[in-house]
Order: structure tokens, then sequence, then C-alpha cells
């Protein structure tokens, strides 16, 4: 018989109340394209792009979450970008320098002198004074090889070790390369997600193509020359030991240094030593600060093995300048005056409140491993992105006019139960798309579209469902009853096989062909509780009410 149990008729109509209350902010809230412009951040009580300023109307204490708008109808930045994995080796043999120096230092009386010898990037190449020892020597370097951590290299070593007479050759196996170019990938992933998460962009893309190339997408950013701003600083900070002073920019810096600039001063260049005692990845936190005098600095905190490096060479180099490198040039070289224990410390240097509050994002995000080439550079309009959303709502409001006309010259009284049922379905897609924080994009539209047709094929099903039992002689109660039952498991099936579709394209498509699945899927899921639930629920209503001796559908 057409009974449904009271708690469940509440628990219908509590559903869609709760769809639609979700969906309601977007239609009370802006959006300003503040274009990472920090005084109208500040002033919005946001930070970050393309904030969303509440509406007065709109209650603060009510669901505010809203529908992102994609790259494609907010407009933002584009870029694809290659990362140059090359830089990772020479950093590789740059850092192994101090190692094998220690290892033939402690061998002297076999090895004789050592000398580091100009060599190409991704090789490390050391004379030593005794050629009859090479072999001897060769064997000491092998030590510091490990195994490649890689399901790929397993069984394999990092180093390659060889002889040029008298000099020793190191570089990285071929199993190594591989397994590091995979690492500098996610990681620099990784970190520009890291870096365009800290000024509160808004569903960006970021994604991996092909071997060593990344796709950045940003909604809401007012140009790509400001999202290369903010991903394209390589942030490499490094603490070195000061060898001498010079205003000769040639300078010759000797073996194992280098001349790098001093940032402050200009004509001041410092010769360093290439080997860090201490670097930016052994930082755990950045914050913009002030120093004693009042002026914008940058404190930071090093993890325990960086504290400890850091604390035990300012006690054995009381006295001695100290540098202080960001991106290869000299922030501050200031004199140790003291042991530093705890590892943390302040960047001093001329930095405005800007520009210390984004040294400290940088620095917190991590230096990239590598640098990155931009291959390709596009800045999508609000404008274009205004003319998409409105020929998206023309062909929604079309879609929906057409299906709200045939439902209701096709089944008359049914129809509008149909039609009511359809504006709540959309309703609540874009509450179940506000409650996840889902993207709305061009295909997603197009897949808001679609689902308005398929939408009423449920009730379509159920509706000639009942006319054939009516035809059959059954009585009204008995026939819409019957129409149900007899259509679900045909309405299940056709909605399990496409959400299945949906699905797969959500975890196989990227970029459109995820936009698209996102509102297709959740069209399904609406669509489906909307005809099985709330037109029954009508129907049951209406029918409880009026007590037809007739149907007419």
């Amino acid at each position: 018989m057409l009974q449904i149990a009271l708690w469940k008729r509440v628990l219908i109509w509590a559903t869609c109340a709760l769809g639609l209350l979700l969906a309601m902010p977007n239609g009370f809230y802006t959006r300003v394209e503040t274009h990472n412009d920090a005084v109208a951040s500040l002033e919005a009580g946001f930070s970050g792009n393309g904030i969303e300023v509440q509406a007065a109307m709109w209650p603060s204490y009510l669901p505010s979450s809203l529908v992102n708008l994609g790259l494609d109808l907010r407009g933002g930045a584009h870029l694809l970008a290659e990362v140059k994995v090359a830089d990772v080796y020479a950093a590789r043999m740059e850092a192994l320098w101090p190692e094998v120096r220690n290892l033939l230092r402690a061998e002297r009386a076999t090895v004789g002198t050592i000398r580091l010898q100009p060599s190409a990037d991704d090789e490390l190449r050391v004379k030593i004074s005794k050629p009859e020892a090479i072999s001897e020597a060769a064997a000491i370097v092998g030590t510091l090889a490990q195994p490649v951590v890689s399901l790929t290299g397993v069984g394999s070593n990092d180093l390659l070790i060889s002889t040029d007479g008298d000099t020793i050759v190191v570089t990285l196996s071929e199993a190594e390369r591989v397994a590091t170019d995979e690492r500098t990938v996610q990681q620099s992933l990784e970190i520009i997600r890291r870096r365009i998460d800290e000024v509160g962009t808004r569903e960006p893309t970021i994604q991996r193509q092909g071997s060593d190339r990344i796709l950045i997408q940003v909604p809401g950013i007012g140009s790509a020359s400001e999202l290369k701003d903010i991903i394209g600083t390589t942030a490499q900070l490094t603490f070195q030991p000061v060898v001498s002073r010079t205003s000769d920019a040639q300078a010759p810096a000797g073996s194992g240094n280098e001349v790098l600039p001093s940032l402050d001063e200009e004509g001041t260049f410092y010769i360093l030593e290439s080997a860090p005692v201490v670097t930016g990845e052994e930082l755990v936190d950045a914050q913009p600060s002030f120093d004693q005098n009042g002026r914008p600095a940058v404190s930071f905190r090093f993890n325990p093995s960086g504290a400890r490096k850091f604390g035990d060479y300012t006690a054995e180099n009381i006295g001695s300048p100290f540098a202080i490198v960001l991106d290869e040039e000299v922030i501050s070289a200031p004199v140790i005056q003291s042991h530093i224990p705890g590892g943390s410390g302040i960047i001093t240097g001329n930095f405005d409140v800007v520009e210390s509050t984004n040294l400290a994002v940088l620095l917190r995000a991590g230096a990239l491993p590598a640098g990155l080439d931009f291959l390709e550079e596009r800045t999508i309009g609000p404008e274009l992105g205004q003319d998409s959303i409105e020929a998206g709502r023309i062909a929604c409001i079309v879609a929906f006019a057409a299906v709200l006309v045939f439902m209701l010259l096709s089944y008359g009284t049914f129809g509008i139960f149909a039609n009511i049922a359809l504006i709540i379905n959309v309703g609540l897609i874009f509450g179940l798309l506000s409650l996840v924080g889902a993207t709305l994009t061009l295909p997603g539209i197009a897949g808001i579209v679609l689902t308005i047709g398929m939408a009423v094929d449920a009730n379509v099903l159920v509706f000639e469902r009942i006319r054939e039992e009516i035809k059959s002689g059954k009585g009204p109660a008995r026939s819409i009853d019957l129409g149900y039952e007899k259509a679900l498991s045909a309405i299940l099936d056709a909605n399990i096989t496409t959400f299945i579709t949906a699905v797969i394209l959500f975890a196989m498509g990227s970029g459109p062909v995820r936009g698209f699945a996102i509102t297709l899927g959740v069209g399904i899921l609406t669509s489906v509780f909307t005809a099985i639930f709330v037109t029954r629920l009508m129907v049951i209503i209406w029918f409880e009410r009026r007590r037809p001796k007739k149907l007419e559908v």
C-alpha cells in the first residue's frame, strides 16, 4: 500500500532542506579578485586570491561553503614548467666533495695530497699525488656508495667510482639518475603545491605531465607572471663559512670555494666555501618578525639535525664571519659572537614587511630541488570566464524549461511533481558541490545540463509503468505502488552503470574530464534520490488528500 513512515517523511524533507540550504550561499556571495594584493586581502579578512566576501543579507551562522569556479570560468593563470633535473646531479656532486676530501685526508700517507679538479656538472674528479695508490683511493671513496632507494634500482648502488690515470671520477649510476629524476619531480610538485596553498589560493590544478613536466593552473590569480613570482623563486637558503671579502667579482675563489655578491652592499663580494654547513632543507619553521631595532626580519628554526650542526659550528668558530645565502646572494655575513644552541636565529636585511612575509612563506614551503623552465604560460581573463558562465547559464535555462514543458504536457499533475523534484535536484547538486568544495568547470556545467535531461528518466520509467498498471485494470493506489516497485530495478541498473562510468572518468581523467565526472556523478546520486523518494512522497501526499477514483497519467 501507499505508506511511508513519518520518520522517513521527515528525513526526506530534512535532506532536501539541508541540500538547498547548503546551495543558497552561492547566490548571496560575491567574488572579489584581489590579484595577490596584500592590502585588499587584509581589508577583506582573508589572504590569497579570488576571495569570497559575504553579503550582509546572509547570516554568518548558516553554512557558507561555496562552489569553487575553475580556471575556464573564473579566469586565472596557466603554466607548463619543465623541471631541470640535471641541476640535482650537480648539487649531489658538490655536496659529495667534503665527504670525499675527509675520507682521503685520513689516508694521506697512502694516497698523498688531494686536489679537486674541474669537471662536468654531473661528475666529481679528485686528483691524488701518488698515482700508484689510485686503486686504494678509489676503494676508499667507494665506501660512500649506498644502495639505490627505488623499486626499479634494486641491487644497484647510487655511485659509480672509476679512475682516469691519477684521478678518481665519481658519477651517479643510471639507476640512481632515474630514481633522482622521479624524486625531484615529485618533490617539485609538492613544493609548488605548498607555495600556492600558503598564499590561500583555492583549488589549483597541479599535476605531472610526462617524465619531467608539471602543469599548473590557478584560478583567480591576476596573471601568469604573478604565478611565476609565487612558484618560480628557488628560495635556496644556505649557511656557509666565509673565506674572505672582496670588491672584485672575478677574484680567484680557489678549489671548493665560490664568489657570491652581497644583496645589500653593491660592489661587495664574498668568497665562501661551496659546501654549506646547514641548508634550508633542515628548516622546520620560518616566520616574519622584527629585529631588535624594529626592522622587518625573518626568524627561523632548524630540525634537530640542523640545530646540532648549527650549534657545533658556531661553538667552534666564535669570531669568524658566517654568511647567510639566499639564492646565491649573501643576505648578511655576521660575525659569530657566541655559541648559538637550540638551532634558532633571525635573518635581517633590507626587507619591508611584505618582503619578509614572502620570504618566510618561501622558506616554510621549502626550496625547489631544481630550477624550472616555463615552456608555456597563459593568462585567462575573467571576462572570458564570465562569457562561459553566461553561455552555460543560458544552456541550463533552455534545457530546464524544455524538460519542464515536456513533463507537464506528457504527464499532467504527475509531471508537475517531477518538475518540482527536478528543481530540488539541481539545488541538491549545488549543495553537495558546495559541501565538498568541488570546482565547477565548463565541462562541469555540461554535466549539469546532461543531468537535467537525465534526471526525469527515472520519473518517466515510473509514470509509464503506472500507465501500464492502470491499463491492466488495477486501481489507482495499487497502480502507483506497483509502478514504483517494478521500475526500481531498472532505475538502479541504469544509474549504477552511469555512476561507475563517472567514477572511472574521475579516477583516470584529469582537468576538464574530472570536472565533467564530478557533476555527472553528483547529479546521478541526487537524481536517484529525488526520483525514488522525493517524487514518490509528493505523489503519496497528493493521493492521501485527493483520493482520486481515476488516475490520469
